[in-house]
């Protein structure tokens, strides 16, 4: 056999296996090219045997070290006796920092280790707090403060159906929430079953993503919540709105229970939620079964096949196996809870908020549930600490509704303010209740010396976060571009690294990016074709950059353009209508008198009138076109003229109503 045939199969070159080969016992001499078949088979099977040694001498070694290291560690740590802290109900991730005496990045990113992503001004329950001071050292104590009594949708609702005819009680699909540790399918499970059961039935297959939507199993409607798993939940519970009635709890064959699986554990047992656990990944090599079920046996969860009561469903988000299995065990548990799934449509309404924000060209928008009763378009709502005329509702589809009924997801527009997560919604169709309602409202934040507008800061300047997942080749490069990114500077726009590391992107990644809607970003790395393909289908936003200037630049970019312009008012003038000359729906021609300031053509009218109790009320607003005096057209026309005035829009003005004439101006805020 040629020398270098026999270096190949040892993987080493001709060079090495010379030298190896006088040590291993075997003598050829310096210059020889070949070497006897038969002694190249002993030379292989010698090469093997001490290659073996060495890594079994190698194992050892390490094992030692790292006992030594463990032992040592141990030592220290029971020398040290661990500092007490008290903790409150609900603490700021930057107030328990300084608790703890660290740094904030140092807490956070213990938090995020443990599944939790949270901005500095956050707030933590006491659970995750305490579980992130143990796990840096602390003996914790919870500081006992003023019991705050807050009634959820779901207890109000009891308290109204005592009430209610029975005879006209129904059973209201169950309402799921889906909970569980940040990378063991929440979101795929129900990617899953949404795309199963929903996205063949919208219109060419688009999604219409509101927050919650409902399935048919076995024409049984069920309807499931769209939360990042427990966070969402535990900021609804604290806000008095806890609003499910079944929980899935996700853990990942191919894992282990992990921290947020305890915590989420914890809030199901705190609410007293009836759950279904779902093992899922069952598809991947590394699933075992069994070793969940064991973990969850040594948390007291002893699974039904192992003599305990708790339902587990082995699934796969990725082949769809177990899915229906896992809706039928949801009905399952609706059937053992039909007492709490009963409502009254024609019943007192009650509901709560599970998602809102602001919409550029509608408002304020809202995803509610209702428990009870049935909302209408054109009802009198008041929603926590807004209210508002429900102007119209949109369905999962995005198709517009006339009426929201029981445990049904739906958008609802109208509202004066942004209402939080978890607050209840009632009807007040009584026109002096409802105007009583509103003063009462206002007088709270009047106290307070705050409009309704100015109590709600997000619905003025709401706070945008960018989500980032950052990698880069070398440390140094890594911390530039982190120390980089937290430097940029834009009104109402923040950075938020989710998650940030040394070497290519992983699918774990890509999962994180998909539930925390990240932005995925790689410095002088590579991206292998399997990750490459995950994000392609996923629909993630990813970049990978060569210059560090330039991630930046692109960064600083992409935050400008998510700033929304702030509208102020400039008031221009007042004039009092004098003549009707001509009105159709769409447009207007009048004659009046300019009470105060002056008026410039391009401007917007809003129409004021008396009521028939002498007081003042809005009518509506139209577009100031074109102003004549002595039917010349003019630019501007001063306090004490009349004139010609031309309006488009459909509010109708009457004789003696005032025009307040402004301007709308927008500019960018500040820093």
């Amino acid at each position: 056999m040629n020398i270098t045939e026999l270096a190949r199969r040892l993987k080493i070159t001709p060079k090495e296996l010379k030298i190896a080969l006088p040590k291993l016992g075997f003598h050829i001499g310096a210059r020889a090219i070949q070497i006897p078949e038969k002694q190249a088979m002993q030379v292989v099977e010698v090469w093997q045997e001490n290659r073996k040694k060495e890594k079994e001498i190698k194992k050892i070694e390490d094992k030692i070290s790292k006992t030594k290291k463990e032992e040592s560690l141990n030592e220290e740590k029971s020398k040290e006796k661990p500092k007490l802290v008290n903790i409150p109900s609900s603490i700021r991730v930057y107030d328990l920092a300084e608790k703890l005496n660290l740094s904030v990045m140092k807490v956070m990113n213990e938090l995020i280790k443990n599944g939790v992503l949270s901005s500095i001004n956050e707030n933590l329950d006491y659970e995750v707090a305490a579980i992130i001071a143990e796990n840096l050292g602390f003996e914790v104590n919870k500081e006992e403060g003023k019991k705050i009594v807050s009634v959820s949708a779901k207890e109000k609702a009891k308290d109204i159906l005592k009430t209610e005819d029975k005879k006209k009680m129904v059973l209201r699909p169950p309402i799921v929430v889906i909970m569980g540790h940040v990378d063991h399918g929440k979101s795929s499970i129900l990617d899953a079953i949404r795309k199963s059961q929903i996205v063949a039935k919208e219109k060419g297959g688009i999604t219409q993503h509101i927050g919650a939507y409902q399935v048919k199993h076995k024409n049984r409607l069920i309807t499931f919540i769209d939360t990042p798993g427990h966070e969402a939940f535990e900021a609804m519970r604290a806000r008095g709105g806890a609003v499910a009635d079944i929980a899935i709890l996700v853990i990942a064959a191919d894992d282990k229970i992990q921290p947020q699986t305890l915590e989420s554990i914890r809030v199901i047992q705190k609410e007293e939620l009836p759950f279904v656990v779902a093992i899922n990944k069952i598809d991947r090599a590394e699933a075992d079964v069994k070793k969940i079920k064991k973990g969850l046996s040594e948390i007291n969860l002893l699974s039904e096949d192992w003599g305990g009561k708790v339902i587990c469903v082995p699934v796969s988000a990725e082949s769809k196996e177990g899915l229906d299995n896992l809706l039928e065990m949801i009905n399952l548990v609706a059937d053992l809870e039909k007492d709490k799934l009963l409502a009254n449509p024609q019943g007192s309404l009650m509901g709560a908020v599970i998602e809102s924000h602001l919409d550029l060209g509608l408002g304020p928008v809202a995803t509610i549930i209702v428990y009870n009763g049935t909302l209408r378009k054109g009802d009198n709502i008041v929603v926590g600490q807004t209210y508002g005329r429900l102007k119209f509702a949109k369905d999962q589809y995005g198709e517009f509704i006339e009426n929201i009924k029981p445990s049904f997801p739906a958008q609802i527009f109208g509202l004066k303010g942004i209402p939080q997560v978890g607050d209840l919604i009632e009807v007040v169709n009584e026109n002096k209740e409802f105007k009583s309602q509103i003063k009462q409202i206002s007088s709270a934040h009047f106290d307070q010396g705050l409009s309704i507008e100015q109590s709600l800061p997000q619905f003025k300047k709401e706070i945008k976060y960018v989500n980032i997942i950052v990698r880069a080749d070398v440390l140094g490069s890594l911390e530039a571009i982190i120390g980089s990114l937290k430097s940029l500077v834009c009104p109402n726009i923040e950075i938020k690294i989710v998650k940030s590391g040394l070497g290519g992107l992983t699918e774990a990644d890509v999962e994180l990016a998909k539930t925390t809607q990240s932005w995925l970003i790689g410095f002088n790395i590579k991206v292998n074709n399997s990750v490459k393909q995950l994000i392609k289908e996923s629909k993630i936003k990813m970049d990978l950059y060569e210059v560090i200037y330039k991630l930046i630049e692109d960064v600083q970019d992409f935050m400008k353009s998510l700033i929304n312009p702030e509208i102020t008012e400039k008031k221009l003038g007042k004039i009092e209508i004098l003549e009707i000359f001509r009105q159709t729906v769409k447009e207007a021609i009048l004659g009046g008198k300019v009470l105060e300031g002056k008026i410039f053509p391009e401007s917007i009218a809003r129409v004021w009138r008396l009521n028939s109790e002498g007081e003042k009320e809005i009518e509506g607003e139209s577009k100031l076109l074109q102003i004549q005096v002595n039917k010349q057209d003019v630019k501007e026309v001063l306090v004490g003229a009349e004139c010609g005035l031309k309006l488009s829009g459909k509010t109708k003005i009457e004789k003696n109503d005032i025009l307040e004439i402004y301007q709308e101006i927008k500019c960018l805020p500040k820093a």
